[in-house]
């Protein structure tokens, strides 16, 4: 006489399963990816039509073709970013020095503009590069290194020493408004490239 072998019951599997994939999903963190810290725009339903005059010397122009050469002040720019960076600093802080650049910090607009085949890496290698100039000017009003600027930027209200030091590093005025507000406007991509 043959044995038959003993059969598993396993209508509870699914509630098993069920359980199992319940927890994990409660018990796993997923990372939260930062990505570019930019502030969008307002919807175009809540945008005034205003037609702002800005001097041509408020404006310092960068663009990025679809090869990604690139162009700054109308020049084609074969130097480092650290040169960029500079130069970007230079025009933000020259209140009004030089008669063909920018008035002051307040009206100094740093003009980004790509091409639908600039790549991205060039693309955020000069994005980086303006934000530097930023973030080195508001370390340097704050007395303290870029590194630990940007630990205080990114936080401001973490403690009253860190806004105390995010406050004095944008030159806050009684109003609240920063006297070297990040004024870095980035246009829509032209449809030229690939």
């Amino acid at each position: 006489m043959a044995r038959s072998t003993p059969d598993i019951p396993n209508a509870s599997m699914a509630d098993i399963a069920f359980l199992l994939l319940t927890f994990f999903l409660m018990t796993t963190t997923v990372p939260n990816d930062k990505g570019l810290l930019l502030f969008l725009p307002p919807p175009p339903e809540a945008v005034k039509e205003e037609n702002v005059e800005i001097p041509e010397k408020n404006l310092f122009k960068i663009q990025i073709n679809s090869f990604d050469n690139l162009l700054v002040e109308n020049e084609i720019w074969n130097r480092s970013d650290r040169e960029l960076t500079d130069k970007i600093k230079e025009f933000i802080l020259n209140y009004g020095q030089n008669p063909q650049s920018s008035d002051n910090p307040e009206k100094a607009i740093v003009s980004f503009k790509t091409d639908r085949g600039t790549t991205h890496k060039k693309f955020i290698q000069i994005l980086d590069a303006a934000e530097a100039a930023y973030n080195e000017i508001y370390a340097e009003n704050a007395g303290i290194p870029v590194d630990k600027w940007r630990e205080v930027s990114s936080e401001p209200n973490a403690s009253p020493e860190n806004r105390q030091l995010y406050d004095r590093g944008r030159k806050l005025k009684p109003d609240g408004k920063p006297e070297i507000p990040k004024n870095l406007s980035i246009a829509e991509p032209t449809k030229v490239g690939g």
